[in-house]
C-alpha cells in the first residue's frame, strides 16, 4: 500500500488542474407562493374561490429526452399557502384523454403513470429534495432525494393529502401538504426554497416537462430548480405522533423427513406496540419503538445463489429503518439494518441545523447476525446472544463546496463486538468534478467457537487474533453533457470489519476506471446512445492478484420507451483456494479467464404492458469445482395492467452452467405476482416464488443435493388510510423437496393480522 500513496497523491493533484473549467447555469424565474384565505376540500374540484389567489406557473419545459424544448402537451400550475399547508393543483391537458397512463396502484408504484408533481428543497442549499408525484387517480408517491449521494429514496412516507380525477380534455390534480410535516428554518421572516412543478407524459417516450430548463452541463438538477419566496411567518409546530399497534397471528412448523410428517406445532402470537415520532424543534425529530413489529409484509424479492461466494444483498422495508434513512449514509454501505434482525426496542435521533446534520440510533437485537468477509468468498455468523446495536453519523457542509462527515456504527453483545469509526469528505469545487474520501478503523471480537460453525475462508478470518484493522476509499468523478469518467480507489485490511453494513470482502486493495460518452437524437426511432467501459483490477493486502475485469457496453434508448443493451466483459479471477487452510493466493489458486457477453432489452409498447429481458452466455467459472465451464442465464420480465385495477407481475431467472461435457447445475426461480387494488388506499396481492434446483452428483465434488423445490406463498390484503394508519391481514406457507422428500411438502405456515392507528398531537 506504502507504493500506492505517492501515485494517488499525483493523481488528486491532475484531478484539481483537470477540473478547473467552470460552468455557470442560467438562473431560473423565481416563483412567488401567496398566502390565500378560504377553505380547501382537497377532491380535485378547483372551483373554490380560494384558488383564484394563487399564483399560476406553466410547465413549459420538455427536458427528457428533449432538451429544454417546449413541452408537447399544456400543463398549469397553481400554488398557494395559508400558514397550515401548501396547495398545488394542476390540470394537465391532453389531446386525447383515452391515451392517458394511469392505474390504481399502492403507494410509491406510479412511476410508470402519466403523474404530476414537485421537488422542494426547504433549505435552499441544493443537499436535499423533497419529491411529491401523484398519478391522475390521485395514488401518491413520494421520495427524497439526495444530491450528495446522487440517490433518491421512496422508502420515506409523508402524510400529506391529494386526489385526482380525469376530465374530458386531460386531468387535474389538487394537493395539501402540511408544513408541520416539512423540515426548515422557520426562525426566518420568509421563507426562500427551491421548487421545481414537474409533468411526466408517458407516450412512445416518457417526456420529463419541467416548470425550468435543466442545463445537462449540469449533474445537479436540484441547483437548477427555481427559487420560490413567500410562507411568511410560517412556523412548524413540535408535532407529536403516536402509532399504537397490535398484531395478531398463529405459525406452525412441522420436520418432514422421507417417509413421515411430524405433527405441527403451532405459536400463537398476540403483541401490542407502540411507535412514538416527536418533532422536537422543526429541524430535529425523535423516533422510539417499543416491541416493535418488524413483520415483512412484503416478500422479498427473489435470488439465486447458486456459484455465487458473497452474501446476497436485501432491501430494507421496515417502517423504523427507513425514516430518514438517508442521513446515516456514506461513501460505503456502513449501515445495512437487516443485521438488526428482531430488537425489542429502538430510539432514533436525527435533524440538522444550519449546515450540520447528524443521525443517531440504537436498538437492541433478540440474536446476533453478521457477515464475515474475505476477499474471495463471505459466510454469514448468527449467534445465540443479545446484541446492542447503535449508528452515530454527523455532517457539516462547511462552504457550498466542501462536506466532512464523522460515521461510527457498534454493535457488540457477550463475547462479541464490532466498532467501526471514520471520517469522510466531498469536495465538489465546480459543477462538473467532485472528489469524495472516507478513512475507516474497525475493532472486532469473534467468540473463540465461532470458526467451528463457519467454513473455508470464513472460519480462517473468525480465527484471527488480532481483528482491527483500517479501510481507504477515494473516489473522482467528472460529468458533463456528453461524457463522463471516473476513477475510484478502494483498501480494505485483511482484519477490517463493518458488521453494522453491507460489506461482504475484505483483505483487498482494488483501482477502478471507467468512462461513459453518450449521443442524444430528435430522432422518432432513438433519443440516446450510451457507450460505457470500465477497468479494473483487485490485489489482496500481500499484492498477490484476485481479479482483473475490463467491461464495454453499449446501452440505446429509443421509441415505445424502449432500452437496449450488448455487453463484453474479460475477467481474470483466481478460482477456491487449493488449500482452504491457507489464506495466501499465489501458489494456492489457479487463475482463470472468463469471457461473457450479454444483452437486454425493455420496452412499454402499449399503456400498461411492460415486457423485460436479460441474457448472458460465455465462460464462467465453476467456483465449487475449481474450473472453467459454459454458463448462460435468461431472465424474461412481464408487467402487465389488465385493466385499471388488476396487475399480473411475472419474473424468471434461468441459469446453467456446463463443464466437461457434462451438466454441472440448472436452475430455475420464479417470482409471480398478482395484485388487485380495490381503490387508492386497499389491495389484496398474492405472492407466489418457486425454485427448482438441479445438480450433477457425477460432476460436483464433494456430496450434493441431486433436486431440490421450494414453493413459498404469501397472501396479504392492506388497507391503508395514510402510511400509519392501517390495517392488513394475510396468510404465508413454505413447502419444500429434495432427494428424500420427493413430493413438494409443507413445512411452514401462518396467518397474521396487524392494525395501526396513527394520533397526530
Amino acid at each position: 500500500m506504502n507504493d500506492i500513496t505517492p501515485l494517488m497523491t499525483h493523481f488528486c493533484r491532475c484531478m484539481l488542474v483537470l477540473g478547473s473549467l467552470w460552468f455557470h447555469p442560467s438562473q431560473a424565474a423565481d416563483i412567488h407562493i401567496p398566502k390565500a384565505s378560504g377553505s380547501i376540500v382537497i377532491d380535485a374540484d378547483l372551483s373554490e374561490p380560494a384558488w383564484q389567489q394563487a399564483t399560476a406557473v406553466e410547465i413549459v419545459y420538455d427536458t427528457w429526452p428533449a432538451e429544454n424544448t417546449p413541452a408537447p402537451v399544456k400543463t398549469t400550475a397553481y400554488v398557494m399557502e395559508d400558514g397550515e399547508f401548501f396547495y398545488i393543483s394542476f390540470i394537465a391537458e391532453d389531446p386525447d384523454p383515452t391515451q392517458i397512463r394511469a392505474f390504481y396502484r399502492d403507494r410509491d408504484k406510479i412511476w410508470d403513470d402519466d403523474n404530476v408533481g414537485l421537488k422542494l428543497d426547504t433549505y435552499n442549499d441544493s443537499k436535499l429534495a423533497y419529491q411529491f408525484f401523484i398519478n391522475p387517480f390521485g395514488v401518491q408517491a413520494d421520495a427524497i432525494e439526495n444530491e450528495i449521494t446522487k440517490s433518491e429514496s421512496d422508502a420515506w412516507d409523508g402524510i400529506w393529502h391529494s386526489a385526482g380525477k380525469v376530465t374530458a380534455t386531460g386531468y387535474q390534480v389538487e394537493v395539501a401538504i402540511p408544513l408541520r410535516m416539512l423540515n426548515f428554518n422557520d426562525r426566518l421572516a420568509s421563507q426562500k426554497w427551491k421548487l421545481e412543478l414537474l409533468r411526466f407524459y408517458p407516450r412512445d417516450v416518457r417526456h420529463r416537462i419541467s416548470s425550468n430548463k435543466i442545463e445537462r452541463a449540469n449533474p445537479c438538477w436540484i441547483c437548477q430548480m427555481s427559487d420560490a419566496t413567500g410562507f411568511a411567518g410560517a412556523k412548524q409546530s413540535n408535532h407529536f405522533t403516536l402509532v399504537p399497534s397490535v398484531v395478531m397471528g398463529a405459525s406452525q412448523q412441522r420436520d418432514v423427513a422421507a417417509n413421515s410428517k411430524g405433527d405441527w406445532q403451532t405459536e400463537n402470537n398476540l403483541e401490542p406496540s407502540l411507535d412514538v415520532k416527536w418533532g422536537i424543534t422543526p429541524d430535529i425529530s425523535f423516533n422510539a419503538t417499543l416491541n416493535p413489529d418488524f413483520s415483512q409484509v412484503e416478500a422479498d424479492e427473489a435470488q439465486v445463489s447458486v456459484n455465487d461466494t458473497f452474501a446476497l444483498f436485501f432491501d430494507e422495508k421496515r417502517t423504523f429503518f427507513l425514516d430518514n434513512a438517508d442521513y446515516f449514509s456514506s461513501p460505503l454501505d456502513l449501515v445495512y439494518t437487516r443485521n438488526v434482525s428482531s430488537p425489542d426496542a429502538g430510539v432514533k435521533l436525527t435533524g440538522r441545523h444550519e449546515q450540520q446534520s447528524f443521525a443517531f440510533f440504537a436498538a437492541n437485537d433478540k440474536t446476533t447476525t453478521f457477515i464475515v468477509p474475505g476477499n474471495i468468498s463471505s459466510d454469514i455468523a448468527f449467534l445465540d446472544q443479545k446484541s446492542e446495536n447503535a449508528v452515530l453519523r454527523y455532517r457539516n457542509d462547511l462552504t457550498p463546496e466542501l462536506s466532512v462527515g464523522w460515521i461510527s456504527t457498534l454493535r457488540q453483545s457477550d463475547d462479541y463486538h464490532n466498532f467501526v469509526h471514520g471520517l469522510d469528505a466531498k469536495y465538489q469545487w465546480n459543477d462538473q468534478n467532485r472528489l469524495i474520501a472516507q478513512v475507516l478503523h474497525s475493532d472486532s471480537e469473534y467468540p473463540a467457537a465461532l470458526s467451528a460453525q463457519l467454513g473455508g475462508e470464513a472460519a480462517l478470518r473468525a480465527s484471527a487474533d488480532r481483528i482491527n484493522d483500517g479501510s481507504q476509499y477515494l473516489d473522482y468523478q467528472h460529468e458533463n453533457r456528453d461524457w463522463s469518467w471516473y476513477s475510484r480507489y478502494q483498501a480494505m485490511g485483511e482484519n477490517f470489519r463493518a458488521d453494522m453494513g453491507y460489506q461482504p470482502q475484505t483483505d483487498f486493495t482494488k483501482q477502478t476506471h471507467g468512462a461513459t460518452y453518450q449521443w442524444f437524437s430528435d430522432s422518432p426511432w432513438w433519443n440516446r446512445l450510451q457507450l460505457w467501459s470500465d477497468w479494473d483490477i483487485t490485489h489482496n493486502t500481500d499484492g498477490e492478484l484476485l481479479e482483473k475485469e475490463a467491461e464495454m457496453e453499449v446501452q440505446l434508448w429509443g421509441a415505445a420507451q424502449s432500452y437496449g443493451f450488448v455487453g463484453l466483459t474479460k475477467r481474470d479471477r483466481v478460482g477456491s483456494r487449493l488449500d482452504d487452510g491457507r489464506l495466501i493466493v499465489d501458489g494456492n489458486s489457479q487463475l482463470f479467464t472468463e469471457h461473457t457477453f450479454s444483452a437486454g432489452a425493455e420496452m412499454q409498447p402499449y399503456s400498461g404492458v411492460f415486457l423485460g429481458f436479460e441474457g448472458e452466455t460465455g465462460k464462467k467459472l465453476d467456483f465449487r469445482n475449481n474450473r472453467l465451464g459454459d454458463g448462460l442465464e435468461l431472465a424474461p420480465e412481464l408487467k402487465w395492467n389488465v385493466d385499471a385495477h388488476m396487475q399480473i407481475q411475472a419474473r424468471h431467472i434461468y441459469r446453467t452452467l456446463d463443464a466437461d461435457s457434462a451438466e454441472v447445475f440448472t436452475a430455475n426461480l420464479t417470482d409471480l405476482r398478482l395484485s388487485y387494488q380495490f381503490s387508492v388506499r386497499s389491495f389484496l396481492r398474492l405472492a407466489l416464488i418457486y425454485s427448482d434446483i438441479e445438480q450433477n452428483p457425477l460432476n460436483n465434488t464433494g456430496e450434493v443435493t441431486e433436486r431440490s423445490k421450494t414453493l413459498g406463498s404469501q397472501l396479504l390484503y392492506s388497507y391503508k388510510l395514510n402510511p400509519q394508519t392501517l390495517f392488513f391481514a394475510g396468510y404465508s406457507d413454505n413447502a419444500f423437496s429434495d432427494d428424500e422428500v420427493q413430493d413438494l411438502t409443507r413445512a411452514e405456515r401462518s396467518v397474521f393480522m396487524k392494525f395501526s392507528y396513527a394520533w397526530m398531537l
